[in-house]
């Protein structure tokens, strides 16, 4: 399993993963799953990936292949033809595997999350499913989850906001998602990846990569742990009534 999000933000884009990777029933490994696609000052991608780890792998492959050769997300003239170049490689990847995998009664699991600036245009954020169709996020839901998604989804539903959000904060809230996460199921874990991009840059320079024992990580969530702590403790006391009600 794993855990990936993108946030939008009127100052840019957050884009963060985890690296724990379930590579058969009793196998955990550590694998990487933030791509980036970059011809600086023309246009700037970056890829979540989850899901069966060959078939992302297949996926990230064919796409780099494309890019070199100036083909798909090389030549994009916008985030939504981008976002349909992924889907592309996502089918031509279906095409190859799909069969013998259902053959085997395993899912053909894939999901990605692309986002960027192509020269011209603003930033955008997409999720791409199975099938290869694109979503967008919005202003009105400026965020996009992949993998394990329950855990870390709440504190974004509360703090994040399209225009008020800085993209400072989004960061924050990135790593606090994915602790979130980590911190109620296993199969979500360090060392997480972490990258700000801000508007119209067209190239990357903010970039995070926190080890499980990243002191900086360790204390943000121990911060962030006491002030929920505090908060609760703070707040007004419940009325009860001195009995329950009669059957």
């Amino acid at each position: 399993m794993t855990y990936c999000l993108g946030i939008m933000t009127r100052q840019g884009l957050v884009m963060a993963s985890d690296s724990r990777t379930n590579a058969g029933y009793d196998q955990v490994n550590v694998c990487p799953k933030m791509y980036t696609f970059v011809h600086p000052g023309e246009r700037a991608f970056i890829i979540l990936t989850s899901g069966n780890l060959s078939l992302t792998q297949s996926v990230i492959t064919l796409l780099r292949d494309d890019f070199a050769l100036g083909e798909g997300l090389a030549k994009a003239e916008s985030m939504y033809a981008a976002a349909r170049a992924v889907g592309d490689g996502v089918r031509r990847v279906s095409d190859l595997d799909r069969a013998a995998l259902e053959k085997d009664d395993y899912k053909f699991n894939i999901h990605l999350l692309l986002g960027g600036q192509v020269k011209g245009e603003k930033p955008n954020l997409f999720l791409i499913y199975p099938q290869g169709n694109p979503l967008s996020a919005t202003e009105e839901s400026p965020y996009l989850q992949i993998g394990e998604v329950k855990y870390g989804r709440p504190i974004l539903d509360r703090g994040i906001e399209f225009d008020s959000t800085s993209l400072e904060v989004a960061g924050t809230y990135a790593l606090l998602s994915l602790d979130a996460a980590m911190r109620s199921n296993v199969t979500v874990g360090p060392p997480l990846e972490v990258l700000l991009y801000q508007n119209d840059k067209l190239y990357f320079d903010r970039y995070r990569r926190f080890e499980a024992d990243d002191p900086e990580l360790g204390l943000m969530h121990a911060h962030w742990e006491q002030a929920l702590r505090r908060a609760v403790e703070e707040l007004p006391n419940l009325r009860f009534d001195a009995r329950p009600p009669l059957p």
